[in-house]
């Protein structure tokens, strides 16, 4: 196991972790989460061995492989497939053996490298790296592209595959869904489950640690925190944990001011002099409750538009695509024959597997590309806004914060783009600093900033604009989880338009009341909601993978695939039959626990209260019986959910 015992913890002069304690069980999954700063990536450097601790101790079993995903950007014209079958250290270290022996010419060395080259699955290596390549969104047809022709993001991809393939007993893996779709997003979620060794992931996306984790540490003020569950369960066990806190700090509040006055009165006559001291050592030895230290979330919210065309847009016989290359050669059509209308108020989410044209489509709606064919029009009035999933990239690295917004401010005044907001530099430092670019911060060139710093200015630029429709592609990547939950919120309250594509479940589900599939060429009411749209994709990768099989495997005669579909849906019916008990019984549990975790709560205060002999002896061992009440009804609860997961 992970032991950190009195772990002190240093970057520069900063103390991230001040005599944390914690351990880490073999085949946990674990959700490592903390504001941005508290230090998660640092302890991620301590288990790596890129860092050592100031003080206390710390150990990882020797024996355990690492596997982490490598954070710079691959340059090299390797294949995909070779580049990511090189992360599996095993069979590259059994390969260089093989090498090495075949150079001496020693026969029977000769053999048992060969040996071990087959058993570290040589046979099937580039099987299992283009099973991993697949799965994390690539088409087929780019299995054996050059690494560099890739952008970034596509490289980084490559980069999480190259981690998944390396055979590791110890996995550290941070903020992995970052460059993903959903639909590669959902793959990753069913191969982490799966995965035997020791998981420490750091990540936004409150879902996918839900889906993935089953522990959750805490980094806050310099410790660490354990808690037994997933990030959900987390939140509503330091939820209760905080109201416990503050109620304690509130009785002791009290008790101090009690003490307090009897001193102030007392302490100068004699006849009360002793009483007085002796409260006066009372308050000293007073093992302090600390005050309920609230972090500042950020909140902010977008301004009621200036007016509210309807509809927004209508489309009619669009084309989607990219220009031609070059002179002589066809556009390249992605989506065809759209013919849609946008209204005021709607709350669109644009779901569609990888590659199917959902960027395409929101750049065609912010003019960042021209329909290929087929009218779009306008509403008289429309204001868009527009987040990229390469905005960041447009922000000037040179210049600061302040200078984004003059440089925003005239370019709209000039294009006539004003719709009532203040454009002086100070009121333009005042709208910053609600977006918490205060103080030096107006001044800080860009390329200094963090990747969540870049995307929060991003927001304010697109905020100030007073947009009537919102259009937002993948606005989440480098958001914290505290930043996501305020757009979610400002997103809620806004009065105009939105359309939004994102990996985000969290986000979509809070957001969007209607959904639009892009997919085969075309675009269409999706009719379900998020959970019917994984099982969407994990139907489409199946799909995508049958008609990569040789076509000899894929020739069976059609009647008999068929009845394979019915006997797949009857299996499935009977399934879902056998498991709607056991999903009955774990919503009882839920309800039974709550009530008790209520009950209890009530009790502890009633204890700090004072009580008659036989009431506090009643309170007590009704204490005692809802603890062990809870303990069965959590220990059977696991057990029912283990079962539904791996049915």
């Amino acid at each position: 196991m992970i032991i950190l015992k009195n772990l002190v913890l240093r970057r520069g002069t900063k103390v991230l972790l001040d005599g944390a304690s914690t351990v880490v069980n073999p085949g946990e999954k674990v959700g490592l989460v903390g504001r941005n700063g508290a230090g998660k990536s640092s302890l991620f450097a301590l288990l790596n061995g890129s860092l050592h601790e100031d003080a206390g101790e710390f150990s990882v079993p020797p024996q355990w492989r690492l596997a982490q995903v490598a954070q710079d950007m691959p340059e090299t014209d390797q294949g995909a497939t070779d580049f990511v079958v090189e992360g599996d250290t095993v069979l590259l270290a059994a390969r260089q053996q093989v090498a090495a022996t075949e150079a001496s010419g020693d026969g029977e060395r000769m053999a048992h490298a060969y040996m071990e080259l087959h058993d570290a699955g040589e046979h099937d290596a580039r099987a299992r790296a283009q099973a991993l390549i697949l799965g994390l969104g690539f088409a087929a047809t780019q299995l054996d592209n050059a690494v560099d022709s890739f952008s970034g993001g596509w490289r980084m991809r490559l980069q999480l595959a190259r981690a998944l393939m390396c055979p590791s007993d110890l996995m550290l893996l941070d903020e992995p869904t970052n460059h993903l779709d959903l639909d590669a997003l959902v793959w990753l979620e069913s191969w982490l489950q799966r995965y035997a060794g020791t998981l420490l992931v750091i990540s936004h996306d409150r879902e996918f640690l839900d889906a993935v984790t089953g522990v959750t540490l805490h980094i806050e003020h310099g410790q660490l925190n354990r808690y037994g569950g997933n990030y959900s369960r987390f939140e509503d066990m330091r939820a209760e944990q905080m109201e416990q806190q503050q109620a304690a700090y509130a009785r002791q509040q009290e008790r101090i001011a009690h003490l307090q006055k009897f001193i102030d009165r007392f302490k100068a006559k004699a006849t009360k002099a002793r009483q007085a001291q002796s409260r006066v050592k009372a308050l000293a030895r007073m093992e302090r409750v600390a005050p309920l230290l609230a972090e500042a979330d950020f909140s902010f919210e977008f301004q009621e538009p200036a007016n509210l065309p309807n509809p927004m847009l209508s489309m009619r016989d669009v084309d989607f695509g990219y220009p031609p290359a070059a002179d002589g050669m066809p556009p390249t059509v992605i989506v065809r024959g759209v013919g849609r209308s946008v209204l005021a108020g709607q709350r669109i989410g644009i779901l569609g597997a990888n590659g199917q044209g959902k960027s395409t489509v929101v750049k065609t709606v912010a003019r960042a590309l021209a329909p290929i064919a087929g009218t779009i029009t306008e509403g008289k009035g429309l204001n868009i806004g527009y987040f990229a999933q390469q905005e960041l990239d447009v922000l000037r690295p040179d210049d600061n914060p302040l200078e984004h917004m003059v440089r925003l401010a005239r370019d709209s005044e000039a294009a006539g783009r004003l719709s009532g907001q203040a454009t002086r530099e100070q009121d333009l430092r005042g709208f910053l600093g609600s977006f918490n670019f205060g103080g030096d911060m107006v001044h800080q060139a860009v390329g200094s900033m963090s990747g969540g710093e870049k995307a929060r200015l991003v927001l304010c630029m697109l905020v100030w604009q007073r947009p009537n429709l919102l259009l937002l592609d993948e606005p989440t990547n480098h958001l914290d989880l505290a930043t996501r939950e305020a757009l979610s919120i400002a997103l809620n309250e806004f009065e105009g338009t939105v359309m939004l594509v994102s990996h985000d479940r969290a986000l979509l589900r809070a957001v969007c009341d209607e959904f639009w599939l892009v997919a085969r060429g075309g675009i269409s009411p999706f009719d379900g909601d998020l959970d019917d749209y994984q099982r969407y994709l994990l139907e489409e990768a199946r799909r995508q993978r049958e008609a990569l099989k040789p076509a000899a495997a894929s020739a069976a005669p059609a009647a008999s695939a068929g009845a394979q579909r019915r006997h797949e849906a009857q299996r499935r019916q009977e399934q879902a039959a056998a498991l709607r008990p056991l999903r009955r019984k774990v919503e009882q549990l839920d309800r039974s626990m709550a009530a008790l975790i209520a009950e209890k709560t009530g009790l502890e205060q009633r204890l700090s209260e004072p009580l008659p002999p036989t009431a506090l002896a009643e309170a007590g061992r009704r204490l005692k019986q809802i603890g062990e009440e809870l303990a069965a009804q959590e220990e059977e609860w696991l057990l029912l959910s283990e079962r539904l997961e791996a049915s």
